[in-house]
């Protein structure tokens, strides 16, 4: 007599959860991110002295700018770094970037992505990521890739959308509430869908403490873009602005004012 077989049905496997991919705004034909800077001369500029103030007079090697798009920064950068590389994500950035550094040789080009870098261990002395951050929700990866690529005695330059500035400091206390410390999300409702590109702000004390956790250390700190105002911008010549936006950037660093906080960051001994 045969026996009954008394093993279950395997149940039925479920179907994979597609993968979300995530719009990039940066390879819309729509989106010039070139023309995105028209008017923006006084935050540019503010930027750089920024860069020039936590360089000083250091010469390197190789430096990379990640998710420079255009390159916007980066014939800057060759001031100071024998070699650059624009690291960006978005081809289109890099087919725009291609005009705007034709006369740049020193220059290259690079499609990679924050959190999978295409250099080698160690390999470059001087990264800036600007304007970058504020895309990031949670920035472990990336840090990681960045220790990761950053020579032991390399600078990062890093740029963290700030939502502690001061408008939001204000605001804060008049309705007796904390500064969060977690990301928030500033898109507006409309765009608060999965598809949709990130858009946040940091607490720039938590994004010391998710450095450190990546061996990185924070030496130097300015708040940058002070005088961020369309108003102002139309009322104030821009070389003034620069002047007193120059006096600011440290005076002010230590309460993270600006819209904007840049650190000097190295590894951790």
């Amino acid at each position: 007599m045969a026996t009954k077989s008394t093993s279950k049905k395997s149940a039925p496997k479920k179907a994979a959860k597609p993968t979300v991919k995530k719009a990039d705004q940066y390879n819309d034909p729509t989106h010039n991110y070139l023309r995105y800077w028209d008017g923006r001369d006084y935050e540019h500029a503010a930027e750089q002295i920024a860069i020039r103030r936590l360089i000083g007079d250091k010469h390197f090697r190789h430096a990379a700018d990640i998710g420079g798009g255009y390159g916007r920064l980066c014939v800057f950068l060759s001031e100071f770094s024998d070699k650059v590389t624009l690291a960006e994500p978005s081809q289109q950035q890099l087919d725009i970037g291609k005009e705007f550094l034709k006369d740049h040789p020193e220059v290259d080009r690079l499609l990679t992505q924050a959190d999978d870098l295409k250099f080698k261990d160690g390999s470059l002395d001087l990264i800036t990521m600007i304007r970058v951050m504020h895309h990031l929700p949670d920035p472990k990866a990336e840090f990681a890739e960045l220790a990761r690529v950053l020579s032991d005695d390399g600078y990062l330059i890093l740029e963290v959308a700030n939502y502690a500035h001061g408008r939001n400091r204000i605001k804060h206390a008049l309705k007796g509430k904390k500064l969060p410390t977690e990301p928030v999300d500033i898109r507006s409702e409309h765009n608060k869908r999965d598809e949709e590109i990130a858009f946040v702000n940091h607490n720039p004390k938590t994004v010391i403490k998710q450095l450190a956790h990546a061996g990185l250390k924070v030496e130097k700190t300015l708040s940058v873009s002070n005088l961020r105002s369309p108003g102002l911008k139309k009322l104030v010549p821009k070389s003034a602005m620069l002047t007193v936006e120059k006096a600011l950037q440290q005076a002010l660093a230590k309460t993270y004012f600006g819209p904007s906080v840049f650190f000097l960051v190295k590894k951790a001994k």
